[in-house]
């Protein structure tokens, strides 16, 4: 089996099209693969990092907002579409692939295009709520559209064949239990919150963070906390605590830029305070932890929004718009939860109940599906 996967300019897009490989792999372990993606994108250093061969070409979004950079920005997407096609049909002529999956992110948009019109069975899959606009434009073009959450399809063509599949995540994530972790660093059994903001951190939870770690520390709660402040907050997160006379390490304290055993941290915590992208809510889902989340208002359509209310709307999460994110609003909410044990049990309940237990299994039946068209 020869496999085209075509995701890429972020994690988001990438990490889902890497488990996919990965579960397809798993059941057939001669299969090969031929990754899509830009030459700059997080795709140039994530795909090879995984051991796939990765084939490159020039997309770009174009911009709403017209300045003198912006215009220069869409004449060099209009030359990048022009291009594209004849790209996309090279890529495909020379790996000749059995099917062909796209996850999201422009260069999916070319090569899914292409390979739908050189009848190769094909299918996507949609890591939000709210999706992306390459999702949109291909679901009336290819055989079958994987989401993660059903919400999603209103959005959509509404004659595409569909699967609500879930979002895969790592087996590291579920594997471990919340005793074994708080063992492993070294906490005890009272409320452990974990808070972060990706990789790059987010200045709106390290704001809110800098003001919530003083508070719980200076009033001798029981409470662990786990705080991540990413690239962005490198130098005013430590120098935030180092003002307010709290440790970047100590007896229930671990504070650092980036947080890289993410699987016992999860697993530890009572309660998490993060962005709402895809994978991190599938995360919550998949180990059941009820949340407080900030949903980044600078994303594409507003996306992480639609997927907060998710687990809003099922009383698994508190969400809270970054622009009432005050470190106020955020202490009044943990401290709600703090003397209700009860309700933020529940919440975690709810979240458990939204995860999808088989999604590797739903995704490879698709792919099944696209083989056996493949073979006609």
């Amino acid at each position: 089996m020869k496999v085209l996967m075509a995701g890429g300019g972020t994690g988001g897009h990438i990490n889902p099209a890497l488990a996919i490989a990965s579960i397809i792999a798993e059941h057939d372990p001669t299969a090969s693969f031929l990754f899509v993606g830009t030459p700059n994108g997080m795709e140039s250093k994530l795909v090879p990092q995984a051991g796939y061969p990765l084939a490159t070409m020039h997309v770009a979004g174009f911009q709403r907002r017209l300045t003198a950079k912006n215009i220069r920005r869409n004449i060099k997407a209009a030359y990048y579409l022009a291009t594209s096609q004849h790209r996309a049909k090279q890529i495909l002529k020379e790996f000749q692939p059995d099917i062909a999956i796209g996850t999201g992110g422009y260069v999916a948009g070319p090569i899914l295009h292409a390979a739908a019109n050189m009848k190769i069975p094909c299918a996507i899959h949609e890591q939000n709520a709210f999706p992306g606009v390459t999702n949109k434009m291909l679901s009336k073009e290819v055989d079958h559209v994987m989401l993660t959450v059903e919400k999603a399809l209103q959005y959509l063509h509404p004659s595409c064949a569909y699967t609500v599949t879930g979002l895969p995540v790592r087996g590291d994530i579920i594997r471990l239990d919340k005793a074994a972790a708080r063992r492993k660093l070294g906490f005890d059994d009272s409320l452990c919150i974990l808070s972060f903001g990706g990789s790059l951190g987010a200045g709106c939870i390290n704001d809110a963070m800098a003001k919530v770690i003083p508070w719980h520390v200076k009033k001798g709660m029981a409470i662990n906390h786990i705080h991540g402040y990413g690239g962005m907050g490198r130098d005013s997160f430590p120098n935030a605590m180092k003002q307010a006379g709290i440790p970047l390490k100590g007896k229930r304290l671990r504070i650092t830029e980036y947080i890289y055993d993410m699987d016992v941290c999860l697993a530890a915590a009572d309660l998490v305070i993060c962005r709402s992208g895809a994978s991190t809510l599938a995360e919550l889902e998949a180990v059941g932890r009820g949340s407080i989340l900030i949903p980044s208002p600078n994303v594409t359509a507003n996306h992480q929004f639609h997927n907060a209310n998710v687990l809003g709307e099922a009383g698994a999460a508190i969400v809270i718009e970054q622009k009432d994110a005050t470190p106020d609003r955020v202490i009044r909410e943990i401290e709600k939860l703090y003397h209700d044990s009860n309700r933020l049990a529940d919440m975690g309940r709810k979240a458990k109940s939204l995860a999808i237990p088989n999604t590797n299994e739903r995704i490879w039946h698709v792919v099944e599906q696209l083989l056996q068209k493949s073979k006609k």
